[in-house]
């Protein structure tokens, strides 16, 4: 592994018939780390994302987990081997409750192995460490929607990942919402050594919790570094505040073809990703 990275993808190529999505990326996160991976709308995050957990096989290039190259392996794999990913869109099972989506999120895990007793123990540690205990028994339906992105969060952490991909989970939060999950993310990484990559479009966010930035443009890899030196870069500023990215241009993120690049969203069991919309490019000022 480079630089002893948990995640590690390289030469990464995938193109939705003439439209090249991603090319010839790479990006690596280690134990402990908090990256966070920004762009344009379309300029590939997610597509990059479905590579990384395994719903989308590149048409080039590779990616390990632990070391070992999972490039041709399936989510489901990856997930009992220590990857989980959060959406878009909530992915909860709204015909369970908050708790009952973290126990069936420990199927076969160990904490599962422990008996019912243990596992639904374990659901109830981590829904008050991010602040859900009271909300145990509500279904995700009635949930508000920053709510309901935390309880997603909870979910992904009811079996302890390695690896841990978040899809713009602050988008619909409060400020206080989003001070609870940069907590949270932060402990995960500091205390459990958990390797974090998130997408997000408040590039603010993203600048106060990682400790790395990547930014993608045109499907491929534009600037990386820590925080100051990404916001302070020419080509991410033109990226976000050039051409092409007024009103109109590249204000809309459907899941469909973006400005310069493809946004495809992801499919888990349960629903399809679509993406979201973000109506004006960030002040990364």
């Amino acid at each position: 592994m480079s630089g002893g990275a948990v995640l590690e993808a390289s030469g990464i190529g995938v193109r939705f018939g003439g439209v090249r999505a991603l090319h010839d990326v790479r990006i690596a996160v280690r134990p402990g780390e908090i990256c966070g991976l920004i762009g344009p709308n379309g300029a590939g995050k997610t597509t990059l994302f479905d590579v990384l957990s395994g719903i989308r096989r590149p048409d080039r290039g590779r990616v390990r987990l632990a070391g070992s190259d999972v490039t041709l392996r399936p989510p489901a794999w990856r997930a009992r081997h220590g990857m989980r990913r959060t959406f878009q869109r909530q992915q909860l099972f709204g015909q369970l409750t908050v708790a009952d989506n973290l126990v069936v999120a420990q199927e076969g895990g160990r904490w599962r192995r422990g008996g019912a007793a243990r596992s639904r123990e374990r659901a109830a540690e981590v829904l008050a460490a991010c602040g859900l205990a009271e909300l145990a028994g509500a279904y995700p339906g009635t949930l508000p929607v920053g709510l309901g992105r935390m309880a997603e969060l909870a979910r992904a952490l009811a079996e302890p990942p390695r690896v841990l991909l978040l899809d713009e989970p602050a988008s619909g939060m409060t400020a206080a919402e989003r001070g609870r999950l940069a907590g949270v993310v932060r402990r995960l990484a500091a205390d459990e050594g958990c390797a974090v990559l998130l997408v997000e479009h408040d590039v603010g966010f993203v600048m106060d919790l990682c400790s790395r930035v990547v930014v993608l443009d045109l499907g491929q890899v534009l600037a990386e570094g820590d925080p100051a030196r990404v916001r302070a870069d020419p080509a991410v500023r033109e990226a976000y505040l050039g051409a092409g990215t007024g009103p109109g241009t590249g204000g809309v993120e459907t899941g469909g073809v973006g400005t310069g690049g493809v946004e495809t969203g992801g499919v888990e069991t349960g629903g399809v990703e679509t993406g979201g919309v973000e109506c004006a490019p960030p002040d990364i000022r």
